[in-house]
């Protein structure tokens, strides 16, 4: 089953943004705020167990997500049903958690929402599936670059206007999740699947019940997976080790002032979003036009890397600049086309959802990773062990991808 680009296309876009967007407002802002609010001494340790616990359940989700969908039929197709449901529970629990009248509610409802919201990222990842053979560079584009790059980015300047009022915030952005995914399904159009042959063969599994290359296949069948799924989590601790600590970078790696230290900030959000719009109008496209998706993935790795160290051999803000552009190009091309090259090496058609689910748990994991990793060499180095980090990791990301077989450039 195909959709069409003009269809597809713009749900990538308007879909990822409008979940991503209010999840990095809520995790980022509203969440903290409301912890600060409750308890204010211990607000660091408080912020650092919810993040921990809503990767976890995550991780977890994502995976079931995906798998469910995968098995799924209906006349709205098998990822649609999951999306909305999970649209609809998130935006509930978001505004529960706007009037949470306790941490332990506040934590409950926080991480129900991990669940209801991985009930729509994996599932609707699983979309670029659908596009067109020959424009599938261009739809995961418009997911990765274009979609993530406004959720990122995009929505932290309008959540900020509402940390005064939480419930509100709360409120407008769980609806905002719910409208945004309503609309990209609705602009999608799945088609039912009602009369698909879904899954592995009953026969397959009445055999092989305990084999777990069923579920995760062997190096040798998934060599090409596991390689672009290792790529994925040295890529994203090399990115989450710097921009995890930027704030401390600038004030107690390059001693900036606290204006200044804005400044700079401020400065790479810009040229960042700036990278990731242009990658996502283009990258895709280009992919698609001159074949090439190994390369320029690879490419990425190693711009991030050269990115991190300029910053430790400069130390000052010409480094800043360097690191803005060169990470800045380098994560707007790897969100624009690492989907894509993850669908290219698929283990199994069958079970899209689930593998891109377990794929994205790169994600989620080096998130968990990054920061344990930074502190520990900080403690031991100083803040330049950072960038070293950052640098050999990205590298050895760009070799994986450079050693996928199935991918030819």
């Amino acid at each position: 089953m195909k959709i069409p680009l003009k269809r597809i296309v713009p749900g990538l876009i308007i879909g990822p943004a409008t979940w991503l967007g209010p999840y990095i407002v809520c995790s980022s802002l509203f969440i903290p705020a409301m912890i600060q609010n409750f308890d204010a001494d211990n607000k660091v340790n408080l912020v650092a167990l919810f993040s921990t616990c809503a990767m976890i359940a995550a991780a977890i989700s994502n995976m079931v997500a995906g798998a469910l969908s995968d098995k799924t039929q209906s006349r709205f197709g098998k990822r649609t049903p999951w999306v909305v449901v999970g649209a609809f529970f998130f935006m509930l629990l978001m505004i529960l958690a706007g009037f949470a009248p306790n941490l332990p509610f506040l934590f409950i409802v926080w991480i129900l929402g991990q669940v209801a919201l991985n009930f729509i990222v994996a599932p609707m990842a699983a979309w670029l599936d659908m596009a067109p053979e020959e424009g599938k560079g261009t739809a995961s584009a418009a997911y990765g670059g274009l979609g993530m790059a406004i959720g990122n980015n995009g929505f932290t300047i309008l959540g900020a206007m509402f940390l005064g009022q939480l419930k509100l915030g709360f409120i407008i952005f769980g609806i905002i999740v719910f409208v945004g995914t309503v609309l990209a399904v609705i602009i999608v159009r799945e088609p039912s699947n009602l009369n698909e042959e879904l899954g592995i063969p009953n026969k397959e599994i009445k055999k092989s019940k305990i084999n777990l290359s069923l579920v995760f296949p062997s190096w040798s069948e998934g060599r090409d997976y596991y390689l672009a799924f290792i790529g994925k989590i040295l890529q994203n601790i090399a990115n989450f080790a710097i921009t995890g600590y930027l704030l401390y970078i600038m004030t107690d790696f390059l001693h900036k002032g606290s204006v200044e230290t804005q400044s700079s900030i401020q400065l790479l959000n810009a040229i960042m979003l700036v990278f990731g719009i242009l990658c996502g109008l283009f990258a895709g496209p280009l992919c698609d036009k001159l074949k090439l998706l190994k390369v320029p993935v690879a490419l990425s790795a190693f711009l991030l890397g050269i990115g991190a160290i300029t910053i430790y051999i400069l130390q000052n803000d010409t480094g800043i600049l360097i690191y803005g552009f060169a990470a800045g190009l380098g994560m707007g091309i790897w969100n624009s086309l690492d989907n894509l090259l993850n669908l290219k090496v698929l283990p199994d058609k069958n079970r899209v959802a689930f593998f891109l689910g377990v794929y994205n748990l790169g994600a989620t994991l080096s998130q968990a990773i990054a920061p344990v990793i930074a502190a520990v060499m900080i403690s031991i180095l100083g803040f330049q062990a950072i960038f070293i980090v950052s640098f050999g990791l990205a590298i050895l990301a760009g070799i994986c991808i450079l050693s996928i077989k199935q991918v030819r450039l």
